[in-house]
């Protein structure tokens, strides 16, 4: 989803600074990308943009800091911040543990506070303020085997109203989307039976439908939509 978003955005003009920390993605089933970040950046860089990378770990209080200075200092100024990451362990409600608890609020709330606290921080006032943050299925759906998981992404479909009226005097928008099932690799051939069988178009969610979507919200034709949290899953049931 990072980047077929940042493609898009790429194509459309946009200078785009992308984090990562493929420390983490290594530790996964399906693992990090075969060229590794600096491949993907080599594709984007084909649109003819600014493309930079930091790797970082958002489990650490102070990287949302450093990434937007660092942002800040390529590019001047940030228009718009997308914050996609995610940390995710499945624990059920018994083998649930105050670390993992911990772990999930620290990657997916702390640092999608602090780094919508550090972009709105250095927007000078210009038109064209954009925060997405994402959030997951768990409103419309159990997710008891991802306690952890739900509670932080419940948090940021919650701050979403808060956060966006606090920031509309100086329009700056904040949106969250949840993207529904999205076919990025991760799904074993079960899961990707089972959920198919929900899906009423017969396909899973591509990372491009999530993009377009956040494309519209950022882009001056999005301007009048703040506090929404948006469902784009293809009428997953």
């Amino acid at each position: 989803i990072g980047f077929a978003t940042s493609n898009l955005l790429a194509s459309l003009g946009a200078d785009v600074f992308i984090h990562s920390f493929e420390d983490f993605d290594r530790s996964q089933p399906w693992g990090a990308d075969a060229e590794g970040i600096a491949g993907l950046c080599e594709t984007l860089r084909g649109h003819e943009v600014r493309i930079e990378h930091q790797k970082a770990d958002l489990a650490k209080p102070e990287t949302p800091s450093e990434l937007v200075g660092a942002a800040v200092r390529c590019f001047g100024h940030l228009d718009i911040l997308i914050a996609n990451h995610a940390y995710s362990v499945n624990q059920g409600l018994e083998e649930l543990t105050a670390q993992e608890i911990d772990r999930h609020l620290q990657v997916n709330v702390r640092a999608s506070l602090l780094l919508t606290r550090e972009f709105a921080a250095q927007h000078d006032g210009r038109k064209g303020g954009r925060v997405i943050l994402f959030t997951s299925g768990q409103h419309r759906d159990p997710m008891p085997s991802e306690l952890a998981y739900c509670a932080s992404k419940g948090a940021l479909r919650e701050l979403t109203l808060s956060l966006s009226h606090h920031l509309a005097p100086r329009e700056i928008t904040v949106n969250t989307v949840n993207p529904g099932p999205t076919d990025t690799g991760w799904a074993s051939p079960e899961i990707h039976d089972a959920v198919l069988q929900r899906m009423p178009q017969g396909r899973w969610g591509e990372p491009d439908d999530v993009a377009r979507l956040i494309a519209f919200l950022v882009s001056d034709a999005g301007r009048w939509i703040t506090g929404q949290a948006i469902d784009s899953t293809g009428g997953f049931l």
